[in-house]
């Protein structure tokens, strides 16, 4: 396989190398930390407040979560799939190890919250005492991230059919802006939650009329089931220019019944321009061929950090044929990291992964994505393992993305060199692999 050409100056070059594909082992999983010994469990002392923190975002009318699990009728309701799925970690959804990385959107259950909950549905699922119920948690009803500065829709309503593979919509999406803007926090809304399954946002300031932008530069925003609106900490923003448009890039599944979409973008505004640039760089492997019935086919790909750096988040993206993805960091002392490993991928859960704590790196890292792939029939999601599989824009194709929310640190300079880069990379894409959708 060859490496992605290179078509950039010296003093902003970042480095893209593509590695051999081989089968490969994947990441290992973590080990089970052992259940703690509990007594006597109650829902309204024990088991409601472990829900609130971690259930009821999604598990609550209008959310995601199939079913609400905010009282004790509904837990007691529902207990079986509670005791199920927490035993075998599909709930809450969280795949990241947690030996790699502290993040702060992180859904997982301790193990004292897991022991909690199974043995209060053990126990035949006992109430308790009704003035040990903590007060209902508040929700933001709306808009998650306050009232928006503006609103940007889609121009009409699209009509998802019932039933099929639906391709990928573009929607474009103008801002009117008459100047440059910094958005210190972005939301996505979907108008049909249930047939959504996720939304990428784009900027496009070249007005080139595109159907199908490449999805791969120019990121400001996402919506996936489970997932956080994305807000920069104070003096942190990211630009949309004078007069560019927005482009919706949606992914529908239908539900058997036809319904209608009208999805929207709601931008706060930082309150003067920021100190520091946010920037979405994307790692990825065009050249992706996974061959048919490869039960764990690993694809690489890596790029050296031209400046130094803070790093905020990580969004890994593959479809259905997605294993398991890891990132690390060789760092120019030849000290190396992990910064996240997902040993079991699922791509119905789009996760941007946000740091705890921003993480420095340095200029001269290298940044590894690994990605494994199984395409074999043992993958119960895999629609033809008999396939070779490229990159593509539907299910049925795959992609392999690393996505890096970033700042660069210093003076204006190397924020300039940055987006010199980054300008550089996306132009350089176009030329050698075409506009490839997002």
């Amino acid at each position: 396989m060859k490496s992605l050409p290179l078509a950039l100056s010296t003093s902003s070059l970042l480095v893209l190398t593509a590695f051999a594909q081989t089968p490969q082992a994947t990441p290992p999983v973590a080990p089970e930390p052992p259940l703690p010994a509990v007594g006597s469990v109650s829902f309204t002392e024990h088991v409601a407040p472990i829900l609130q923190d971690k259930c009821e975002s999604c598990h609550r009318p209008s959310q995601v979560g199939p079913f609400p699990l905010q009282t004790y009728a509904h837990a007691k309701r529902w207990s079986a799939m509670i005791s199920e799925t927490i035993s075998n970690n599909r709930m809450p959804p969280w795949h990241a190890d947690p030996r790699h990385g502290d993040f702060a959107n992180d859904r997982s259950l301790t193990a004292k919250e897991k022991a909690t909950v199974l043995a209060w549905v053990k126990q035949g699922m006992p109430e308790g005492d009704s003035k040990k119920l903590p007060a209902p948690k508040s929700f933001v009803e709306g808009w998650n991230i306050g009232k928006p500065d503006v609103v940007l829709k889609m121009d009409k309503p699209y009509k998802i059919a019932a039933t099929g593979v639906l391709p990928y919509q573009w929607f474009r999406v103008p801002t009117n802006f008459t100047e440059d803007k910094w958005i210190q926090a972005a939301e996505v809304k979907p108008g049909a939650r249930s047939a959504v399954h996720h939304i990428l946002v784009f900027i496009d300031d070249k007005k080139g009329g595109l159907s199908q932008p490449n999805g791969l530069d120019g990121f400001v925003a996402e919506y996936a089931p489970g997932e956080s609106p994305m807000v920069f900490p104070a003096g942190v923003a990211k630009r949309v220019p004078k007069g560019a448009d927005l482009m919706f890039q949606v992914h529908y599944t239908p539900t058997g019944v036809e319904q209608t979409d009208l999805s929207e973008l709601g931008f706060i505004f930082a309150k003067e321009p920021p100190k520091e640039i946010a920037d979405t760089i994307g790692i990825l492997g065009l050249n992706l061929r996974i061959p048919p019935g490869a039960e764990s086919y690993k694809s690489s790909r890596s790029l050296t950090v031209p400046v130094n750096a803070t790093i905020y988040a990580y969004t890994p993206h593959m479809h259905v044929r997605g294993k398991a993805f890891r990132m690390s960091a060789t760092y120019p002392d030849g000290k190396q990291e992990t910064l996240l490993s997902v040993p079991k991928y699922d791509f119905n859960w789009q996760t941007r992964y946000l740091l705890k704590e921003p993480k420095k790196v340095p200029a001269g890292s290298k940044i590894l994505i690994e990605a494994w792939y199984d395409n074999s029939s043992k993958n119960p999601f895999n629609p033809d393992p008999t396939k070779t599989v490229t990159w593509g824009e539907q299910t049925f194709e795959e992609m392999m993305i690393g996505f890096i929310d970033v700042v660069a640190e210093g003076n204006k300079t190397q924020q300039i060199r940055l987006q010199n880069f980054l300008g550089g990379l996306a132009q350089r894409r176009s030329t050698s692999a075409g506009r490839i959708p997002g």
